[in-house]
């Protein structure tokens, strides 16, 4: 028996939880309007490009999108703690592993959310 939720339900999960990430960096008063901006612009991409990884594999995509998702928590949150930070973005850089050669695009979009995520944390 395949425990997995339908194809859809777990489409919505991923567009749920980049919702609330959107949410997250929006109202983040710590960061630039650019880094905002910036971030915002990632995310948006990387909705797409994530949305794509999970038509061929849904619970990868979702890890992306968790990954995601505690990057900004630890980033953005009052009392930062860098170790955390730094797992969390490593977390995120090893979950796009292996999709260098078919989502050049997701990759380069999370390096370039990573680093702006940990520019944020300092």
């Amino acid at each position: 028996m395949d425990c997995k939720p339908p194809v859809s339900r777990r489409d919505s999960m991923i567009k749920s939880t980049m919702k609330k990430i959107k949410t997250k960096i929006q109202q983040e008063s710590s960061m630039t309007k650019q880094g905002r901006t910036d971030l915002l612009r990632l995310l948006s991409e990387l909705e797409t490009e994530i949305t794509k990884v999970s038509k061929a594999d849904s619970e990868h995509a979702q890890s992306i999108a968790g990954f995601i998702e505690r990057s900004t928590h630890e980033a953005t949150r009052q009392k930062k703690n860098p170790e955390l930070l730094k797992l969390s973005l490593a977390g995120l850089t090893e979950s796009a592993k292996g999709f260098e050669a078919s989502h050049p695009l997701l990759v380069a979009d999370i390096n370039n959310f990573c680093t702006i995520l940990a520019n944020v944390g300092i």
